[in-house]
């Protein structure tokens, strides 16, 4: 680890959005865990140096990572998905009491959990006052902020609610990242990729797909397949000019008519996530999407790290510094 760079233990880091971002912010990983065995496949295939992990968070003990100066995780969301039965703290899904536990045993200068905006509404307002409670006992402060990708340069709304906890008085250098630029269109971000094979009417399309996505729903290996959403988003995906009812393989061709409505493939999703090219997917083709309409935006990742960074940065690297020497 250079001096310049904090460490980070991510759970629930399913393909990497948040890994990614997190990595961009000035993080490094010591240990990065996820359940699902393609997810974990992508997170090797990208950082083949990274200890990644493939089983249960619950099976992390926090005490081996005592100092760390960042715990992360994107927890489960379908125990707050207005898309499920929104059971909370009774859904065994939720993993937030898990989160705490590594808290409490690994002790790290600050805390980032993402979910759903659903969790922050006045149906989950007991459970998100007991999680503060929890925390500030053992000496954190936090707060809670609904942030919109399409801030972060994503061209998609994509709301995610975000809790960051930072301990001690370093929490007042603490400050949520404001929006970056002006909301990107889906057309301008899709463009190169959508005439990649010389389609005749892609400048046509990304002029009819002047407008944010919506957002990307990924789905689960029991409900949802790889296409782009329910009903609904089908007809938002329909008005920028695409057909949402699959996931092409490739970009259309200079034998589609002007006037085709193209699917997307799984590298525009990416893109339209907030991956760039860099970034790989293993698996096969519905997994992959899966992995990329579950991800966390990298961008937003990166915005909100980057904050934490500089609220807990230079003591912490001087800690670790220290550590290292001894």
């Amino acid at each position: 680890m250079t001096s310049s760079n904090l460490s980070v233990l991510e759970i629930c880091a399913g393909a990497g959005g948040q890994s990614y971002g997190l990595e961009q912010a000035g993080f490094e990983h010591e240990l990065a865990v996820e359940i699902d065995r393609d997810a974990a496949a992508t997170l090797r295939l990208n950082r083949p140096s990274w200890d990644v992990r493939e089983g249960d968070v619950r099976e992390v003990n926090g005490r081996d990572f005592r100092g760390i100066d960042l715990l992360a995780g994107g927890v489960p969301c379908p125990p707050f998905s207005v898309a499920g039965k929104q059971l909370g703290a009774e859904d065994e899904r939720d993993l937030f009491p898990e989160a705490i536990r590594l808290v409490r045993e690994a002790k790290p200068a600050a805390v980032m959990l993402e979910n759903v905006k659903g969790l922050g509404s006045a149906r989950f307002q007991t459970y998100r006052d007991a999680i503060r409670d929890e925390l500030e006992k053992l000496g954190y402060h936090t707060d809670w902020q609904l942030l919109l990708s399409s801030e972060f340069g994503v061209p998609q709304l994509r709301p995610r609610f975000i809790l960051v906890a930072v301990k001690g008085a370093r929490f007042k250098k603490f400050e949520w990242p404001g929006a970056v630029g002006t909301p990107r269109m889906v057309g301008e971000t899709l463009l190169p990729m959508m005439s990649v094979n010389g389609w005749a009417g892609a400048s046509a399309w990304a002029r009819r797909a002047n407008s944010i996505a919506p957002t990307i729903v990924g789905g689960s290996k029991k409900h949802g397949g790889a296409d782009l959403g329910p009903t609904r988003a089908k007809a938002a995906w329909l008005a920028l000019g695409v057909d949402g009812k699959g996931i092409a393989d490739d970009a259309p061709s200079a034998e589609h008519p002007i006037h085709h409505t193209p699917r997307l493939t799984n590298p525009m999703v990416a893109r339209v996530q907030g991956f760039d090219d860099s970034w790989n997917f293993s698996g096969r083709k519905t997994s992959v999407y899966r992995q990329i309409g579950n991800a966390f935006p990298p961008p937003v990742a990166e915005g909100v790290g980057r904050a934490i960074k500089r609220a807990i940065g230079a003591e912490s690297t001087i800690k670790r510094s220290l550590r290292v020497v001894a």
